[in-house]
């Protein structure tokens, strides 16, 4: 930035001899350099309202987050107790199964034998 001015300056064609005139320079322009940085800086449009309005979606997220896992705690529960009927199902049909074979199987070794009378 400096430079800058001291370039602009000598394009002026006004003659720097001393270092005076350095020193004037540099005190006729250091004061814009706080300015300059102030300009720069951004000021962000977020307020204490805003904060407050970004939390409250993430609370209500929250809240259906622990509403819905109580639903799949329930609904697991649930599909639990389908499996274990179902183990139960069929668990009886597989005996009865069993059951039949050996009474048909039973039944034809009797039938095979003569009867005694």
């Amino acid at each position: 930035m400096l430079g800058w001015c001291l370039a602009n300056y000598a394009s002026l064609r006004l003659p720097i001899t001393t270092d005076f005139n350095y020193l004037t320079i540099l005190f006729l322009f250091l004061p814009s350099f706080p300015l300059r940085a102030q300009e720069q800086q951004v000021i962000v449009p977020y307020t204490l309202a805003d904060r407050d309005r970004a939390i409250l979606p993430e609370a209500k997220v929250n809240s259906l987050d622990t509403k819905m896992e109580v639903k799949f705690e329930s609904q697991q529960r649930k599909l639990d107790d389908i499996k274990k009927l179902f183990y139960g199902g069929f668990g009886i049909l597989t005996t009865l199964f069993l059951f039949m074979f050996g009474y048909i199987v039973g039944d034809r070794r009797t039938a095979m034998k003569p009867a005694l009378i």
